[in-house]
């Protein structure tokens, strides 16, 4: 039998989007199941496939941590998911998410290691935004005691990837150089922080120039990513740079492998140029592919480079990497207990505002992480949203990018 933490906090009332109502499927729970808050992906396409609702709470199975989630990550990967142009994305509706911090309410049945009240942060295969996950105890690590719930959910998944893109893959070494696209998100952030604790690395950083005052301290060289980078960083290192990390794909993929230097390293560990409206296009989804340079083995070998694909949540969910991923965690850990290393929180959101806070990912306005704020009460809407039907005869929202009139104001950390 579980043991089950001495009380639970009080549900939260909230009101469920009202355009989303006739699309989605209701979430039915069993006479006297214990219930909880979540937010529901109805089917895969647009901001208005989301909705606040309740559903049945898990309970945890052999080996598995429950969590009362006081905070969860959002990622441009969650952008994708919502779209469906992830391989094999799970029938919907779903519960998105990926990581998520809280206290341990109670844990499984040959389940050791943490006990109830303790503070943890962990990734989870999907269901992650809910108010309680349950999550194979592999997957959940104790937070430090000076980290907060909003920096622990902004930690696991940028800091671990990163970390294992330049010292696992990269081998990054004293001397070398790396070039960094979206260096203001979350995980570029974390590389830059993550640079700074080897001697004599040279990061250059690509980035909307909106954000280069904020996160110009951050990195050696900075560049704006509308104009010529290739040119600027070949001017300052004209043999090109030793690692690229690229999330970007599309044409961004071909400039940066002439860019790599003999031996380096090109990491492709995701693809945000695919997502170019709310909805997925199969226009823009292809068009995105065609920019891709195909790549020569031939050549590789001539040129003596190598091209490499991360995804840290394959690596654990699909190829059960655990111990792996656990020992990169504690080098992580000890680096934030060194205070070499700290999460940049961007801005916290309610769960009834996690359309908003996909908007500003979309838009690319994030410095660091955006976090969906558990216990948050919801700012209330500066004005009413909107609905407009495509040609296509689709009812959409409004394009993304165009929300100035509908934003809600998070608290910005």
């Amino acid at each position: 039998m579980a043991k089950e933490a001495a009380a639970l906090t009080e549900e939260t009332q909230y009101m469920i989007d009202k355009h989303v109502g006739k699309d989605t499927e209701k979430v039915e729970s069993t006479g006297d199941a214990k219930e909880m808050r979540a937010v529901i992906l109805a089917g895969f396409g647009g901001l208005n496939k989301l909705r606040v609702t309740k559903k049945a709470m898990p309970e945890p199975q052999d080996g598995e941590v429950k969590i009362r989630v006081k905070a969860c990550g959002l990622n441009f990967l969650d952008l994708m998911v919502r779209q469906g142009t992830i391989d094999n994305p799970p029938k919907p509706p779903l519960v998105p998410g990926f990581e998520c911090s809280g206290i341990v309410e109670s844990v499984g049945e040959k389940t050791t290691g943490f006990e109830i009240g303790d503070r943890v942060m962990a990734f989870v295969n999907y269901n992650a935004w809910a108010e309680v996950v349950c999550t194979p105890v592999d997957f959940v690590y104790k937070m430090p005691e000076e980290m907060t719930f909003a920096e622990a959910a902004a930690f696991s998944l940028n800091f671990v990837a990163a970390y294992m893109m330049l010292f696992e893959v990269a081998n990054l070494r004293e001397g070398m150089s790396v070039l960094v696209h979206s260096a203001g998100g979350g995980v570029g952030q974390a590389v830059a922080q993550l640079c700074s604790t080897v001697p004599n690395v040279t990061v250059f950083g690509i980035a909307s120039y909106f954000k280069h005052e904020a996160i110009k301290d951050s990195v050696t060289h900075l560049f704006d990513r509308n104009a010529d980078y290739i040119q600027e960083v070949k001017k300052i290192s004209p043999e090109g740079v030793d690692i690229m990390l690229d999330c970007l794909c599309g044409d961004n993929t071909g400039k940066g492998l002439t860019l790599l230097r003999p031996l380096g390293t090109y990491i492709l560990y995701g693809a945000s140029n695919l997502v170019t409206g709310e909805t997925k296009s199969f226009f823009s989804f292809a068009k995105s592919w065609w920019q891709v340079e195909k790549v020569n083995p031939i050549k590789l070998y001539e040129e003596n480079k190598v091209i490499a694909g991360f995804s840290l949540l394959n690596l654990l969910f699909k190829h059960g990497k655990c111990s792996l991923v656990k020992s990169v965690m504690d080098k992580l850990l000890c680096l934030y207990d060194q205070k070499k290393i700290k999460p940049v929180v961007d801005s916290l959101w309610a769960l009834e505002e996690v359309k908003e806070a996909m908007q500003r990912i979309h838009d690319r306005g994030n410095i660091g992480k955006l976090i969906l704020d558990v216990e948050k009460s919801p700012t209330p809407l500066m004005a009413s949203d909107s609905t407009e039907t495509s040609e296509a005869g689709e009812e959409e929202e409004e394009p993304e990018g165009d929300n100035d009139s509908k934003e809600r104001m998070p608290f910005i950390h």
